[in-house]
């Protein structure tokens, strides 16, 4: 790990936006390999009910309630950690939220909030611990992006430009660190997965939210991270929609936004109705400490499949024949 180590079993790895999702099986995946386990998230009884879980799997863990946007917290973060575990060897950083509406409808105040948990809050965290990994010559810090990261998602425009930003700032810090073999920034790009944070967000649509099919198991993405650790490298894609989306970005931009933004209209003309919120921009979840979300469910994939594939199609169809025109 970081050119030092062959084992996840002693290490010390901090996971923020551990508290459900990809990070709760994350830390999961760290304990049952025998990892200290540093787990951050804003409330406190559900961090610390993920770290109880993590020393159950047989683990060292220490729970820490922080808010990612506040770069003094990560700091004393990764102090913690250090007096902890006596160094970091790994840090995931894995914190994430959206706002889903037009853009013009959704507060100026929740675009900021995005902004400044997906992208700030990693920046935050780099900050933190990387005078650690310099001081002791090695880490791995792990940016969990999403396929957000390589194509734009309309409706969701501040996601959309703390992912295109996040991947930006990872680039520029391989390339402060190129001298630095040991030290490795490496980004996660996966396809939708199953997990409580599409219902965890703000939500201006007035529509229900969920995510077309495949959609990956939280668990998958977190044994990813552990191969991360122990095997590093810059980019890791999960899930073939984000490799089919990053080449169909690459090849016409315009065509693939196009065909997104047909596709998210149709589906939130046919999608129940639902209340609107800043869900847990401003507060964490009221319901936490899961790693799934139900996407998964036979029903579910019933019902989006055909509206996925069929509407997806027709949206492509559609473009291609206007730019031809």
């Amino acid at each position: 790990m970081g050119g030092r180590r062959t084992r996840i079993s002693g290490s010390t790895v901090v996971i923020t936006g551990a508290s459900s999702g990809i990070g709760q099986a994350t830390a999961e995946a760290f304990a049952r390999q025998g990892a200290c386990l540093v787990v951050v998230a804003r409330d406190r009884d559900t961090i610390e009910a993920v770290a109880q879980d993590c020393r159950d799997l047989g683990a060292r863990a220490i729970a820490i309630a922080a808010d990612v946007t506040d770069a003094s917290a990560m700091a004393e973060v990764a102090r913690e950690a250090v007096g902890f575990g006596g160094t970091i060897h790994v840090w995931v950083s894995n914190v994430g939220t959206g706002a889903v509406g037009a853009f013009h409808e959704v507060p100026l105040e929740a675009h900021h909030r995005v902004i400044s948990t997906n992208l700030i809050g990693h920046m935050n965290d780099a900050h933190a611990v990387l005078p650690i990994f310099l001081r002791q010559g090695h880490g791995v810090f792990i940016n969990m992006i999403s396929l957000g990261g390589f194509a734009a998602a309309p409706f969701a425009a501040a996601y959309s430009a703390s992912k295109f930003g996040l991947r930006g700032f990872s680039e520029a810090l391989r390339g402060e660190l190129v001298h630095h073999k040991d030290i490795h920034i490496c980004d996660v790009y996966p396809s939708f997965v199953d997990t409580p944070g599409i219902f965890h967000g703000a939500n201006y649509t007035g529509r229900e939210l969920s995510a077309p099919p495949p959609v990956l198991d939280a668990r998958r993405v977190a044994k990813a991270i552990l191969d991360l650790a122990l095997r590093p490298k810059p980019t890791t894609m999960i899930g073939a929609p984000t490799a089919l989306l990053r080449l169909g970005h690459a090849v016409s931009p315009e065509l693939t936004t196009r065909a997104m933004a047909l596709f998210l209209e149709s589906y939130f003309r046919r999608a129940p109705r639902a209340a609107t919120g800043s869900g847990n921009l401003f507060h964490p979840p009221h319901k936490a400490g899961r790693i799934d979300g139900g996407l998964r469910s036979p029903a579910q994939r019933s019902a989006l499949t055909g509206l996925a594939l069929g509407l997806g199609a027709l949206a492509v169809a559609g473009v291609a024949l206007r730019r031809r025109r």
